[in-house]
């Protein structure tokens, strides 16, 4: 039993002093702390559009709130694209500051390591349907090394991937030979150029979570400002030495007017893959998936190594003959030199 303090009250003779001089003063205690969080169940979802340190932009019930991140969600991240359950002022005031008490279960998470050596990844966005790799055919000079790396992480996150090729009316000549390069997959290519209609685009964007990924100058903010009328993206001139200016610093999504959303990102320079296997990405190929099984353990499924299931089920007449060529096209660019980028 804890002993209690005593706080005695002595006079200028202590030979005067008895018990009623003498004070007990109980121990101070502290609620003990516990680890049951509150459940939140009146906490409304919302839909993350737009994070700039430490706050986040939602939407909620088609009000944009300004919410910042609950202490009980710890280093969790939160991106945009994220749908989260919101507690606290929801008003939308100017002013007011609601709390992110949790995120709900993601799917279509595209992510990214620094660099092929670096195994620490990061989730860019969020519950995205497409990926859209937006690249120029000239000024600044398409860069196939990227685009195939942006097309490796689609399929590893199970994303359908779009390659949409801006500034046809530089260098019409060349959309030929990146079709016929890409032939062999199964991706969706458009063209765009500053004064024709985007019909063919907006149209595989319509009711769709989209993100536009690529290098800085081939015109992803341009084409969002024309897709989203008052989105007011920064756009500027691409310098002479072929680059981009990185005009846009954050990663924000607009509402399509026909409807879906759209993600514009940062222009980036590189897009490690660290973090993805040849098993991941063979999940975009379900039917090589099940033949895969019987691979033996550690397979990297390509040819050279002998004993790959895929090759003594597979023959050159299969129907799935051009698939299996496409898988291993995809494997190829994830491992081999990016000697294009």
């Amino acid at each position: 039993m804890p002993q209690p303090d005593w706080d005695v009250d002595i006079d200028d003779d202590e030979d005067d002093w008895d018990e009623d001089d003498v004070r007990v003063r109980p121990n101070r205690r502290s609620r003990p702390r516990t680890k049951i969080r509150p459940k939140h169940e009146h906490a409304q979802e919302g839909f993350v559009t737009a994070v700039d340190r430490g706050r986040y932009t939602c939407i909620v019930d088609g009000v944009t709130v300004t919410a910042m991140k609950a202490r009980e969600l710890g280093k969790q991240s939160i991106v945009v694209g994220d749908r989260a359950a919101l507690v606290g002022d929801r008003s939308g005031n100017p002013g007011t500051l609601a709390r992110i008490v949790r995120i709900e279960e993601r799917h279509g998470e595209l992510r990214r390591s620094a660099d092929d050596e670096n195994a620490t990844e990061r989730v860019v966005v969020a519950n995205v349907d497409q990926l859209v790799v937006v690249a120029s055919l000239i000024d600044p000079p398409l860069r196939y090394g990227f685009v195939d790396r942006c097309l490796v992480a689609a399929y590893d996150s199970g994303v359908a991937p779009v390659l949409c090729l801006t500034k046809h009316d530089l260098a019409p000549e060349l959309v030929e030979e990146v079709r016929s390069y890409y032939s062999q997959l199964d991706l969706t290519i458009v063209t765009t150029e500053p004064d024709a209609p985007l019909e063919e685009l907006t149209a595989l964007l319509r009711d769709k979570e989209n993100v536009f990924f690529g290098h800085s100058g081939v015109g992803k903010s341009t084409l969002v400002n024309r897709l989203v009328p008052g989105a007011g993206r920064v756009v500027a001139e691409v310098r002479s030495i072929g680059k981009g200016s990185h005009t846009s610093t954050s990663t924000v999504s607009f509402p399509l007017p026909e409807g879906g959303w759209v993600i514009d990102t940062p222009g980036v320079r590189s897009f490690g893959l660290a973090h993805v296997t040849a098993d991941s990405i063979l999940k975009a190929f379900p039917e090589l998936l099940e033949v895969a099984e019987d691979c033996p353990r550690g397979c990297t499924h390509t040819p050279e190594i002998g004993d790959c299931a895929l090759d003594a089920a597979i023959g050159p007449d299969d129907p799935r003959a051009g698939r299996l060529a496409s898988f291993r096209r995809v494997l190829a660019s994830l491992h081999e030199a990016d000697t294009k980028n």
